[in-house]
């Protein structure tokens, strides 16, 4: 693993928690991720499927956790499966876990190799009636490859047609909403190497720089730091901007423009996201100050309001209403627009037409049902934006934050944000030289 040792505690804790929300009689079992395929035969870095970091802390591609709490055999009632280690797989693929390893990782004292799962899980279904298995089922997701753990519900499925089968994805989710102060400050890991990335790119930032160049800069800070990004990084200067999802990071940053930046890192498999705007020349204009304090004053006011029992839907709405404020003191929008707005179609979505935030943690998109209401321990992004395609620049800002019993924590709080902080820094001494395009 890049990362530190993350103290097995976590994982017994999730487990347990997992085991308490399962029928009696129960099995559940959760796959590793296939490795991704490229072409011809090439393969990327394996993913870790999230959840079944959650409950192991293990990366390993082919793992498999079986948890039976309910079994007759002790031994049995939890189970870790992983590839056993040889001479030919030490030569071409690197290290695989021994059997202490993986219990020092997990916390889980019956490891086994791969090749002993079917015998065991058998033996398991035999004895059990009620089969929790996992699937991808956050309500974006676009599923069109098979996954490992959709072919194994098949074969399973198809093998023992009479058990009672469970969706062990809902009870996941639930659980993994409300973080645990170990993955907070695990979290809060990502973000100050998120602010370290973004204090470096201030330094190189002005007219000429390449927008893969700011990345490179980011991607040193955070490899140099046993992270990785969050998601594909999107480095958008002056119009680009206005494409939300902007990737192509290959365009120059101009005098007079502003340089979107929607980018973090990622450590321990624990996901940070922000976003901050910046003068491509170190000043922003009159109006784009206009603009930027508007969405800041948003931003602001969107965190406040992110509290224990407020629903997803009406934290949206309320968002939007601020950013509509804003919008009629810009000008933007008049009162009439306002007036005579189809009420599925209102105005603001004009300039500002996504989400306030989202769950976030093991992924950037984190799972759970939004129909709950926010409860103490969630983190969410808060990201609001205004949307100028006509005049050629976008402001949209975002920090990380932690719903509390009290206010709102922000991770990020230490990160510039202000815009007299940001032009400061800017501006404070001779700028890095850029790397060669």
């Amino acid at each position: 693993m890049r990362h530190e040792a993350i103290p097995s505690t976590l994982f017994i804790e999730n487990r347990a928690r997992l085991k308490s929300r399962l029928l009696p009689g129960s099995l559940a079992v959760v796959n590793a991720n296939d490795i991704p395929p490229t072409n011809a035969d090439g393969t990327r870095m394996p993913i870790p499927n999230s959840d079944l970091f959650y409950l192991t802390g293990i990366e390993q591609e082919e793992t498999m956790l079986l948890l039976a709490p309910d079994a007759h055999d002790e031994k049995l009632r939890e189970v870790l499966f992983v590839r056993e280690p040889n001479a030919h797989l030490k030569t071409w693929e690197g290290h695989k876990h021994p059997k202490d390893e993986a219990q020092a990782i997990s916390g889980i004292k019956e490891v086994k190799w791969l090749t002993e799962f079917p015998a065991i899980f058998h033996r398991l279904m035999c004895e059990l009636e009620h089969v929790y298995l996992n699937s991808n089922e956050h309500h974006r997701a676009v599923i069109e490859v098979e996954t490992r753990d959709a072919r194994f519900v098949q074969q399973v499925r198809a093998k023992y047609p009479l058990h009672d089968y469970r969706r062990l994805a809902r009870e996941l989710q639930a659980l993994r909403l409300v973080k645990s102060p170990a993955e907070i400050a695990l979290i809060r890991r990502a973000c100050g190497i998120t602010g370290q990335g973004f204090r470096r790119l201030l330094r190189t930032v002005r007219p000429g720089v390449m927008e893969y160049q700011a990345e490179a800069e980011l991607s040193h800070e955070f490899i140099g730091h046993r992270a990785q990004f969050a998601y594909n990084p999107i480095i958008a200067s002056g119009a680009n901007a206005c494409t939300l999802h902007y990737n192509q990071n290959d365009q120059p940053c101009r005098a007079g423009e502003l340089l979107l930046l929607d980018v973090a890192a990622c450590y321990a498999n624990y996901q940070s996201d922000l976003t901050r705007t910046l003068p491509v020349g170190g000043r922003f204009t009159e109006r784009q100050r206009q603009v930027y304090d508007a969405v800041l004053r948003s931003l602001r006011a969107a965190t406040r309001a992110a509290v224990p029992g407020k629903l997803h839907k009406d934290w949206q709405q309320e968002s939007e209403k601020i950013v509509e404020e804003e919008l009629l003191r810009l000008g933007l929008l008049k009162p009439r627009d306002i007036q005579r707005q189809d009420p599925d179609k209102p105005a603001v979505k004009k300039y500002f037409m996504h989400g306030v935030g989202h769950p976030i943690g093991l992924d950037v998109h984190d799972v759970g049902l939004l129909k709950q209401p926010f409860a103490a321990g969630w983190v969410l992004t808060v990201e609001p934006g205004i949307y100028l395609p006509e005049e050629g620049f976008a402001v949209r800002l975002e920090n990380t934050v932690v719903v509390t019993d009290g206010a709102p924590v922000d991770l990020m709080a230490d990160i510039p944000i202000e815009a007299d902080e940001i032009e400061a820094l800017m501006n404070r001494g001779p700028k890095k030289a850029p790397p060669r395009r």
